[in-house]
């Protein structure tokens, strides 16, 4: 195996291709491979399938984690729309807190988690086997991977499925979240001498660093306290409780390993806040750990993160659209009243000739110098970043299927309208106003409501569904708001103030503003950092957690239910219980 082509992003994808990575059985979908991975027999497929899974959908895909960690929460909603989106109540159920042990959310979700546990205990299996220079490095690498996804399953079902990956006769275990936290981060602190530094050994921001290794770390220190008590009726959690090694608390080794990130000099905050979700984020100085995306054709990118929220008559190019589904709640667009020139709650786009996009009903036209990647005469019109409300204006398609141009041969910019209500203006409304207040269902003439996150850019260069921009699952935005909460949970105010406001004020608006940086707030207390953190990390799958931890998980909001404190953890998918009898369903399903 050579070092210098293993793991860049093309090796992956050829190694992905080249095995037959269909080596989990139905049974496998379910719990794990019934035989371990036999078909990912070299160590370059076995770990590149591992690290695989994070992009095929779970951790980039609308119905993915996404689904499970936004749309149960307050940022995000995919209601019916008219027409559109009803797909048997899929998506709803999430925001209406009406999922069962046989929503298909819920399972697909678990076989993708449990799925990235195969990969990796398949890679670790087959790393143990070989002999090859950095063997060290790759098998932590491995057990990383599986850390991961262990955790992430643990947090959203409470229990993960292990198999000791060196014992063929080893019997399927099954972890409990409120004591399989503390072996999971002692596993991870153990890996930490054999990983490499993020840059070292041809390492890039896709694979598991030391440096992901800190991330992962404090954020399991950061809700240790929710799974070893997740039904307490108060959400009274004990966030100080001695750590796992006894050396402070939970709250100073969150401290401690967020204080290595931000200390290294690897990573600095971007002014342009939305250039971490950028086409060109690769390697992006906030960047710990991402999923790296390409348009290959091999396994392209996804583009549902910039995608989902775009109305249909939105359209970056004239081979291009939205899809109109997914939006915020009232209640996450007022959170930011007194905030709208926070350099994170919008930004305008600027052309190259100077054209500002107001998106204000001044815009006459902007130039159409501006073509799609990889193509030759599809003019590419760019829409504001951020949170979109109000009428919305943008470019119309011709009968020959081209855009509107003006006479000096830019593109025209016009109000639009909702494509499948040609009379409904493209209004995108703070109010979601539900004929039924129980349930997200809009009428036809009701499908232009709810404000757009424009966060992650769309991507127009193969159709809707193909995207390189990389999605991070740590960045360093991230890293300051877990050392303020943690700050703030040991009553240390004052360095969480000075975290937060790190945030806000290394931030700038755009030249339009003066490149004016964000305002610092005076003071900090439990209900502002809340806010704050939702400032900085809205649709990057961390608010349910976050809720959580606040308390703020159980309360009513729009079209959901003030809900029981069992729905603070998902159920086990039926069709695991069905054969696994390991498993033991969660309390209240």
């Amino acid at each position: 195996m050579k070092k210098n082509k293993i793991f860049t992003i093309k090796s992956i994808a050829v190694a992905l291709a080249a095995l037959t990575l269909a080596s989990c059985t139905d049974l496998d979908e379910v719990v794990l491979d019934e035989v371990l991975g036999e078909d990912a027999s070299s160590v370059d497929g076995a770990l590149a399938a591992a690290y695989d899974r994070l992009g095929d959908g779970t951790f980039v895909d609308n119905g993915g984690i996404f689904a499970m960690q936004e749309y149960s929460s307050d940022i995000a909603i995919l209601p019916t729309r008219g027409s559109d989106w009803g797909d048997g109540g899929k998506w709803r159920t999430m925001h209406e807190f009406t999922w069962t042990p046989s929503s298909a959310v819920i399972t697909d979700n678990w076989n993708k988690l449990t799925n990235g546990i195969t990969r990796s205990l398949t890679a670790i299996k087959t790393i143990s086997g070989n002999e090859f220079p950095d063997k060290a490095m790759f098998l932590a690498e491995a057990k990383g991977l599986l850390a991961f996804y262990t955790y992430y399953t643990l947090d959203l079902y409470g229990q993960a499925p292990y198999r000791d990956p060196l014992n063929e006769n080893a019997p399927v275990e099954i972890l409990q979240a409120a004591y399989a936290i503390d072996g999971l981060i002692e596993d991870v602190e153990a890996i930490i001498p054999d990983l490499a530094e993020l840059g070292n050994n041809q390492t890039h921001t896709g694979r598991f660093t030391k440096e992901a290794a800190y991330a992962l770390l404090a954020d399991m220190y950061l809700n240790r306290a929710v799974y070893k008590d997740r039904y307490n009726a108060s959400s009274s959690f004990n966030f100080n409780e001695a750590s796992v090694n006894g050396n402070g608390t939970d709250m100073d080794r969150v401290i401690y390993y967020t204080s290595l990130i931000i200390d290294s000099g690897k990573f600095s905050l971007n002014p342009n806040f939305f250039d971490n979700f950028s086409i060109n984020n690769s390697g992006g100085q906030e960047h710990i750990f991402v999923v790296v995306q390409k348009i290959d054709n091999i396994r392209n990118g996804d583009n549902d993160l910039g995608y989902m929220c775009v109305a249909r008559n939105q359209r970056p190019s004239p081979a291009n659209r939205g899809t109109n589904g997914s939006c915020t709640t009232p209640e996450f667009y007022a959170s930011w009243e007194g905030n709208h020139e926070d350099p994170r709650f919008s930004r305008k786009y600027q052309y190259g000739d100077g054209t500002w996009f107001m998106n204000d009903g001044t815009d006459v036209s902007v130039p159409a110098s501006d073509l799609v990647p990889g193509s030759s005469d599809l003019p590419w019109f760019h829409f504001n970043s951020g949170l979109l409300v109000g009428q919305q204006y943008g470019p119309k398609l011709t009968q020959a299927g081209g855009f509107e141009m003006t006479g000096d041969g830019r593109i025209k910019v016009s109000q639009l309208f909702m494509e499948k209500s040609a009379t409904t203006p493209m209004v995108f409304t703070p109010e979601l106003d539900f004929d039924n207040p129980t349930q997200a269902v809009f009428a036809q003439d009701q499908i232009n409501r709810g404000v757009r996150i424009f966060k992650f850019e769309y991507d127009p260069e193969q159709g809707n569904g193909s995207s390189n921009v990389d999605i991070p699952l740590y960045r360093l935005g991230g890293i300051y708001t877990m050392r303020a909460e943690a700050y703030l949970r040991k009553g240390n105010n004052g360095s969480a103030l000075m975290d937060i406001n790190m945030l806000r004020t290394s931030r700038t608006r755009e030249a339009l503003y003066g490149n004016a940086p964000g305002i610092a707030i005076p003071s900090i207390d439990a209900d502002i950092l809340y806010k704050e953190i939702g400032f900085e990390l809205y649709w990057e799958m961390k608010r349910r957690p976050q809720m959580i931890r606040f308390g703020k998980f159980d309360l009513p909001y729009t079209a959901k239910p003030a809900s029981e404190p069992f729905r603070r953890v998902f159920p086990i998918p039926q069709e695991a219980m069905d054969v696994t009898d390991e498993l033991t369903q969660n309390l209240g399903y």
